[in-house]
């Protein structure tokens, strides 16, 4: 990383800190765990955007990725995955790679994690990115987001970085008996809102929404 690039994301870390401060009455989330904040530094964001936009990479936005996808402002994706509390022996199914951001800060955190991405174009070249960049405990494949991938279920917690109407079925099958879902539901008509889903051990679901969001469209 370049000395500019690396001032831009410290500038970016305090950002993201003081606006998880600035949202915590709306989140409950009033800081991050150091793990999250050290896995944030240490993925280079400039990596996962495209070339022409490489000195956007460390501004507090999304930024589009092709395909009429986005990479996810870093804000939002430090929030998801504090959110789902990530632990070092989970296994945590994202719905959603773009670009493979999201992935990277996660394979820092947890043992696995299973990426599904309809657009097979982004999910293989987020898989070659991942592959390359050393996030070896990740695996990607092009696949329709709403039906999961069952084969490697139940999973501890799931990301989902596309919005829908309702929380598919599917995912909720597949998230384990004390699992922590988390995806933004909604949409541009009306609004779209972060959803906590908790997974009781009986199965039973609580569920709250965090705060609006604006995320493209779940598609399948």
């Amino acid at each position: 990383m370049s000395t500019i690039h690396q001032r831009a994301h410290d500038a970016l870390l305090q950002e993201i800190e003081a606006e998880v401060r600035e949202t915590q009455n709306l989140t409950g989330c009033a800081s991050l765990s150091g793990r999250l904040m050290q896995a944030l530094r240490q993925v280079p964001r400039d990596a996962f955007v495209p070339v022409h936009l490489q000195d956007a990479a460390y501004q507090n936005v999304p930024l589009p990725i092709g395909h009429r996808q986005t990479i996810s402002q870093p804000y939002i994706v430090a929030l998801m995955t504090e959110l789902i509390e990530p632990q070092i022996d989970q296994v945590v199914l994202e719905i959603g790679t773009g670009s493979g951001y999201q992935a990277a800060v996660l394979s820092g955190l947890v043992k696995h994690v299973y990426s599904l991405e309809v657009v097979t174009p982004l999910a293989d070249e987020a898989k070659e990115r991942l592959q390359r960049l050393g996030y070896h405990n990740v695996s990607v494949r092009t696949g329709d987001g709403s039906l999961g991938w069952p084969e490697h279920a139940p999973y501890d917690a799931i990301i989902v970085t596309a919005a829908s109407h309702e929380v598919p079925t599917a995912l909720i099958a597949q998230l384990k008996p004390g699992g922590v879902l988390v995806m933004p539901v909604g949409d541009s008509r009306f609004g779209q809102s972060l959803r906590l889903i908790r997974k009781g051990a009986d199965g039973q679901l609580v569920e709250r929404d965090v705060l609006p969001v604006v995320f493209v469209p779940l598609t399948h």
